[in-house]
């Protein structure tokens, strides 16, 4: 099907808007540098950020005078993309506001692919990615596995946990918990909590203590309301679930970083439905599969696909029960997703 020619009007237009879009930042980039040149800057310090406000970032300070402390800070024009978690110095202005000077090196950090493929920072520096699962909407096996995939080849460990379990049915014990047990064995940590009657929010909060985690999951899954247990202070928007497809409304619309009163953060980031992986190879891929991970390199064949190959390790380990059908088959159909580059329809 071929692309539908714009008239002559709707290509001016767009040009127009990238030409006024360039000369915006152009002048913001010029407004930054010429406060880095002027008298009107204290000294450096430190400071983490903790979201993002189109060119501007929000900077909390973490030593000295400007210790918890939140100022809104331009950028030096070669920082390239802030994001949520980034350790930053920034210079503050006796005017107002500040500019942040440099950052520091990440320790990790997590992207995801926007709708046009391109890779999109969420945040930095995380100790855990905590995927939020709820009995409804219904937890689907091979988002699951996105998700920790994503995580496993950024070196981020990940949690699953189970929102919403006080709503947990007889009919659960048959799918849900069969499937969140299977995770279990494969050596993933499973939460159990309901913001409802408070249950399992004790262990939760002991074991994000002191550390930086971001939430994720599906859309109406409780990431949320979990956060505002967590931190009773702050208000947090909550969605309801769609009546008609059980799924969730987004609520959050940048990355934010919280505290959490007994120690650690958490980061919120925008609620995301699905989680595309085309933009890792077929090797990371099965590199994210932990119990695939250990049979690479044992096959025949350096270039086995894992399908019908004699001597492929992969398939021995699944005739042995090693290996499950169910994650084998999921392994199958992202890859699929990411070589028709259609990873958002997959699941």
């Amino acid at each position: 099907m071929s692309k539908r020619k714009l008239s002559k009007q709707q290509t001016w237009r767009i040009e127009r808007i990238h030409k006024e879009r360039t000369e915006r930042a152009q002048k913001r980039d010029q407004q930054a540098q010429e406060l880095l040149q002027s008298s009107d800057l204290g000294p450096e310090t430190r400071g983490i950020i903790l979201s993002h406000f189109g060119t501007q970032v929000e900077v909390e300070g973490i030593e000295g005078e400007f210790l918890g402390i939140r100022t809104r800070c331009n950028l030096r024009a070669n920082l390239g993309q802030l994001v949520t978690g980034d350790a930053v110095t920034w210079r503050p202005s006796q005017l107002e506001g500040g500019v942040v000077v440099a950052r520091d090196e990440r320790k990790t950090l997590l992207q995801r692919p926007d709708m046009h493929g391109r890779l999109k920072p969420v945040a930095a520096n995380i100790d855990y990615i905590v995927v939020v699962v709820a009995t409804e909407p219904e937890a689907h096996a091979n988002l699951i596995d996105r998700y920790l995939v994503a995580a496993e080849t950024v070196d981020i460990e990940p949690v699953i946990l189970l929102n919403k379990s006080d709503l947990l049915t007889e009919a659960h014990q048959n799918t849900l918990i069969p499937l969140l047990d299977s995770y279990r064995q494969l050596g993933y940590r499973v939460l159990h909590t309901s913001t409802t009657n408070d249950q399992g929010m004790a262990e939760l909060l002991t074991f994000l203590s002191g550390k930086i985690s971001v939430f994720v999951g599906q859309s109406g899954v409780g990431k949320s309301s979990l956060i505002n247990t967590l931190l009773p202070d702050e208000n947090i928007n909550v969605g309801e679930l769609s009546t008609k497809r059980r799924k969730g409304t987004h609520t959050t619309t940048t990355a934010r970083l919280f505290h959490m009163p007994c120690g650690g953060d958490l980061i919120d980031s925008p609620g995301i439905r699905e989680f595309g992986l085309w933009h890792i190879s077929e090797q990371e891929l099965l590199e994210g599969f932990r119990e695939l991970r250990e049979h690479i390199g044992y096959c025949r064949f350096r270039d086995c696909q894992h399908e019908k190959e004699p001597g492929c390790a992969i398939l021995a380990a699944l005739d042995a029960g090693t290996i499950s059908q169910a994650r084998f088959q999921s392994f199958i159909r992202i890859r699929q997703s990411i070589r028709d580059n259609d990873a958002f329809n997959s699941y």
